[in-house]
């Protein structure tokens, strides 16, 4: 069982996994940090209010506060990471596209055999266009010799019959 598990933990996508939520958590505290420490004071200074948004809340009664302040820091939290894995996706999918088309381009020899072969699909519709022309040419030329062997026999034939 414990082979099994450490087969498990080193396959690749497991180990990209786990770097993943690691980067992700390190990458979450410093969002956290822009918000509060940057974020929250310039929007604090522009309303007025306290340097924390924490802070800023809605009192109905004593016992019923509503955090808006707290729910605007996971807002710009949220909206911040969104926009950086965004920004990533991007990134990636822009070197993968690259690559693609450099891969495209790399290969002379796949190039060079698309090229043959269409020279010989070419060759080939030629070929069968001549194929019809010179059939066309050989039933005429029977036909041409048919009737000539025809009005032969029929010359022969009134011939025979005048004498």
């Amino acid at each position: 069982m414990l082979s099994e598990f450490k087969a498990f933990i080193m396959r690749g996508n497991v180990l990209d996994l786990a770097v993943g939520v690691i980067i992700g958590g390190a990458f979450t505290g410093l969002v956290k940090s822009l918000t509060t420490n940057l974020i929250g004071p310039i929007i604090a200074f522009a309303t007025g209010g306290t340097t924390d948004l924490d802070q800023l809340q809605l009192v109905i009664t004593k016992t019923l506060t509503f955090k808006y302040g707290a729910f605007l820091n996971d807002v710009i939290n949220f909206l911040i990471t969104a926009f950086v894995v965004f920004l990533i996706v991007k990134f990636i999918n822009r070197l993968f596209k690259a690559n693609k088309q450099e891969e495209a381009k790399a290969n002379p020899e796949l190039e060079i055999l698309t090229e043959i072969r269409d020279l010989l699909d070419a060759e080939k519709r030629l070929n069968k266009k001549r194929s019809s022309n010179l059939n066309f040419f050989f039933i005429y030329r029977i036909a041409f010799s048919a009737s000539s062997i025809c009005s032969k026999i029929i010359f022969w034939l009134s011939a025979c019959s005048r004498s």
